[in-house]
């Protein structure tokens, strides 16, 4: 099975749609469980998302760093999967995610992410990020990964000693 771990902090503008497209997966959905560690959001972000959701809880770590590790000791999947509460998945983002742990010796995998707004500032902005990424991989230098769009074997995860539970940047360091 495959958990994806959602973190949240007022994200009532955003959760529905999020939730609604994983909802929409091309893979049965007893093939993933969705989990919602929320940053005790002050608008109605659980409430919209207990019922889109697997499992909507409190986060008991700091920072976003901390919600994503909450979750992820919470998480039933042997894969875990992170997004953000603002980010729209592909109808077939589970399954690759599924297909390519399955095809291949990995323990973590990181994709592309697009700006939902058009814009050049989201444009720029994704795309800044998206080249730092791929260019670490293809140098083997600096690895970048991106929080709102990668998965990972949950066991190696947890051996390389999970997120860092600092202001920003804890997703690139665990890459």
């Amino acid at each position: 099975m495959i958990s994806v771990v959602i973190p949240t902090y007022n994200e009532e503008q955003n959760i529905e749609r999020c939730l609604r497209s994983l909802a929409d997966q091309t893979v049965p959905r007893e093939a993933y469980e969705v989990i919602v560690v929320d940053g005790n959001s002050r608008d109605r972000t659980r409430e919209l998302a207990e019922p889109l959701a697997d499992s909507v809880f409190i986060q008991k770590s700091l920072r976003v760093g901390g919600a994503r590790n909450d979750g992820i000791m919470a998480a039933g999947g042997d894969i875990v999967a992170t997004t953000d509460a603002d980010c729209i998945l592909p109808r077939d983002w589970v399954e690759r995610i599924g297909r390519n742990f399955a095809e291949k010796e990995i323990v973590q995998l990181y994709g592309t992410v697009y700006p939902i707004e058009d814009g050049l500032r989201n444009r720029f902005s994704l795309a800044g990020a998206n080249t730092f990424s791929r260019l670490g991989y293809h140098t083997r230098t600096i690895y970048f990964t991106l929080g709102c769009n990668t998965a990972f074997d949950r066991d190696a995860f947890i051996q390389a000693g999970m997120y860092r539970c600092i202001d920003a940047g804890d997703d690139l360091e665990i890459a």
